[in-house]
């Protein structure tokens, strides 16, 4: 048997210091049945709706595998024009490493591309297998996340480090008719023999792919800062959910799965053919955080080349808004007083996530808008607004990219904004959204989840800047403090706190603007037509004070 886990080079330099681990050289399989074996290492998703398509609850509900995967972010990881402009930035950033950065980007969003590629001993490609046309040089590159590839993931070394950044272990060796295809259940002689007949390989019952450790693999990223030559130096913490859920009180209670593939409440089948119901049947709807993405492939689905239709699309928009406006966090005005011409409110900000908020790519931001008006409905004040070119008024930040918005105790005038977001730098510390750029963070104030103790934290969940020495930044929620000058203003008066948030905060798509190259502008043409819809409230506080 022959696991692959694949290295990315640059030069004599391992950029994310994965393990090559082969009993085999890779080069015996470029040619004859080697080949002809390695071309049958994935089925397209198609080949899945066959039989998992068509399923429901015993209450009408369509939790078809298929319908609601092609219309997540996970079945549109390649076709992401976002990270398609990303990854066309750090190339243009770093051009000596354009082989080893698509190579290492294809991991996780062309996954059953790369492994095949690297099965026959080759470095994968990214841009070559876009769409064109409404084609694609490789149809699995555009599959992004699928069936073949997350229930192939064996259970070898998960949750270790060598299984980060896309070190998952796919069997590359076994032959087709031997090779396994892992689920939750049980499956029987009968049941087996269709399966095998559909796709040829053998269904095993197989409990990691219930573990958080499967997920883990790709959504716990490290990268390394590119010098000039192309060349890596240290490594740096990119996105860190799973780590984060490890250091909170969730990690004995709830995994990813039960958050992101809630399970049906009812016993169902999990096909269409012969199905019997079974307990347990998660959703494969892989909910989220990133309704804006959701909203560009489907309002530009013909450019991007969206399978999922239209209405599966705004189902999956409306999932996701429901799941962050219901599963993320609260407010709480815990105190609302005048005294002396000052109104003081105290405010909690509660995350009920079991990690950081917002966590995994350093885009996303949470903040705290708030407004007073006096009786005749007039603002008297206002912190956190959001532009319609999805800029926060007074964000530092989003004025200046050299510059960012600190982490705040008490706010006292309108400029000063409570953001809860990761402010990467780079060597020189200067503020950046190049991720081949950044080595530390300058700011990490999200907001932490229960059980979260920022003092013992690994350096890679850490708490950086004002937040670590903030008595009231801790373990699952932040408190702070408005005074503000209402001197006049009658009332009663009107308080309301709102929590926004948005998966692509506005410096990181206006960065984008400056690189001369198709993707980048494609994707900041969307994000222009789309910005103002870039940002959701989450939860809500409101309250009167009597001056």
């Amino acid at each position: 048997m022959r696991n692959i886990v694949v290295s990315f080079i640059v030069g004599s330099t391992m950029l994310l210091g994965v393990a090559f681990m082969s009993s085999e050289s890779t080069a015996q399989a470029q040619g004859g049945s080697a080949a002809a074996q390695t071309a049958a290492l994935f089925q397209p998703s198609n080949q899945c709706m066959t039989c998992h398509n068509g399923v429901m609850t015993a209450g009408g509900e369509d939790v078809s595998f298929g319908t609601l995967w092609r219309a997540s972010m996970m079945a549109h990881a390649a076709r992401d024009p976002y990270w398609q402009a990303g990854v066309r930035r750090e190339v243009m950033d770093h051009p000596r490493a354009q082989a080893a950065i698509e190579n290492e980007c294809s991991r996780c969003h062309m996954p059953m591309a790369h492994v095949q590629q690297h099965a026959l001993g080759r470095q994968q490609t990214i841009f070559q297998n876009l769409p064109a046309a409404g084609a694609a040089a490789d149809p699995l590159a555009v599959e992004g996340v699928s069936c073949a590839l997350c229930h192939q993931i064996r259970s070898d070394a998960l949750g270790s480090k060598s299984s980060f950044t896309g070190g998952f272990v796919i069997d590359t060796g076994t032959p087709l008719e031997k090779r396994q295809m892992f689920g939750p259940y049980e499956v029987d002689p009968g049941r087996t023999a269709v399966m095998r007949s559909a796709t040829g390989l053998l269904p095993t019952q197989a409990m990691h792919v219930q573990q958080s450790e499967v997920c883990a693999t790709c959504h716990t990223l490290y990268t390394h800062a590119l010098n000039a030559a192309g060349e890596a130096s240290s490594e740096f913490p990119e996105q860190m959910p799973y780590q984060e859920w490890l250091h909170s009180e969730f990690r004995t209670t709830q995994s990813c799965q039960a958050c992101h593939m809630p399970v049906v409440a009812q016993p169902t089948p999990i096909t269409s053919v012969l199905g019997e119901p079974r307990e347990g049947l998660s959703r494969h709807d892989f909910r989220g955080a990133n309704f804006l993405m959701l909203g560009v492939l489907n309002r530009f689905r013909t450019a991007l080349g969206v399978v999922a239709r239209p209405a599966e699309m705004d189902a999956a928009i409306a999932r996701t808004k429901s799941f962050l406006q219901s599963n993320t966090a609260t407010v709480v005005m815990e105190r609302a007083e005048i005294a002396r011409g000052r109104l003081e409110v105290d405010v909690a900000v509660r995350n009920l996530a079991g990690h950081k908020l917002p966590t995994a790519y350093p885009s996303r931001r949470a903040w705290l808008r708030v407004t007073v008006h006096d009786r005749q409905g007039h603002l008297v004040f206002s912190s956190g607004a959001v532009e319609p070119t999805g800029a926060i008024v007074g964000n530092d930040n989003d004025q200046d990219g050299t510059r960012f918005e600190p982490h705040y105790r008490e706010i006292q005038s309108a400029d000063q904004v409570q953001i809860y977001e990761a402010i990467m730098g780079t060597q020189n510390r200067t503020v950046t959204t190049g991720l081949l750029s950044a080595v530390s963070y300058l700011k990490d104030n999200r907001i932490l989840p229960r059980g979260f103790d920022k003092r013992t934290a690994p350096g890679d969940v850490a708490v950086y800047g004002e937040a670590f020495a903030d008595p009231d930044f801790g373990a699952g929620e932040d408190r702070v403090r408005y005074l503000i000058d209402v001197a006049g203003a009658p009332g009663p008066l009107l308080i309301e706190v709102q929590l926004w948030y948005q998966s692509i905060a506005y410096r990181w798509a206006e960065n984008l603007r400056v690189y001369r190259a198709a993707e980048p502008q494609r994707f900041v043409s969307y994000y222009d037509q789309m910005a103002p819809e870039s940002a959701i409230m989450l939860a809500r506080a409101a309250s009167t004070a009597q001056p």
